[in-house]
């Protein structure tokens, strides 16, 4: 996945599938307190490391170009994945009805 200069390469299809199910699945558990079943957390997770990339995208140059120059494996897919999820998450949580909330509490 490339934004601008900055690229996410955690492997092929399956190493995608599975930080975007672990980014999105810890996102789900620190938010709602449960995930959002396997196919839900691996949406969140992928679409999440989309979002944490433009957000990494508005850091300083500095700070950019370390994630360029090799810290950006699975490991730092992962982390972005996952703050990228987070932010959805919680937005998500932050929208809902507060009815909604408490009926699926």
């Amino acid at each position: 996945m490339h934004v601008g200069q900055l690229a996410l390469e955690p492997g092929g299809c399956f190493s995608w599938a599975f930080a975007g199910l672990l980014a999105g699945w810890l996102a789900g558990l620190i938010v709602r307190g449960r995930g959002y079943g396997c196919v839900g957390d691996i949406l969140l997770g992928l679409v999440g490391a989309f979002v944490g990339l433009l957000i990494i995208s508005f850091l300083p140059a500095s700070l950019v170009g370390q994630f360029q120059n090799g810290i950006l494996g699975f490991w730092g897919t992962l982390l972005v994945a996952f703050i990228g999820a987070f932010i959805l998450a919680a937005l998500g949580r932050l929208i809902s009805s507060p009815s909604r909330r408490q009926r699926q509490q």
